[in-house]
């Protein structure tokens, strides 16, 4: 976890208040340790970049749901045009 906010220029505390709100849920080591993807990464960046401007940090974990959203839609739509053509 200390690497992983290290990487994202964030702290520790900032991560599990990411996990408590359920928007990434990290994988835990045989040792407890929590353990993170590329894509939770991303998701953590994201959160970090909207709560620097000033948006609530429950707002910026449904902002980034809503956009993970419309991504999966576009490209289930992008994909389902290529099949009908």
């Amino acid at each position: 976890m200390g690497r992983a906010a290290d990487l994202l220029g964030t702290t520790q505390a900032f991560l599990r208040s990411l996990d408590e709100a359920e928007l990434i849920t990290p994988q835990r080591s045989a040792g407890g340790h929590r353990r993170y993807s590329r894509y939770q990464l991303r998701i953590a960046a994201r959160a970090r970049e909207l709560v620097d401007q000033g948006t609530p940090l429950e707002a910026a974990c449904r902002i980034i749901i809503l956009e993970d959203q419309l991504t999966e839609a576009l490209e289930r739509n992008a994909a389902s045009n290529q099949v009908a053509t």
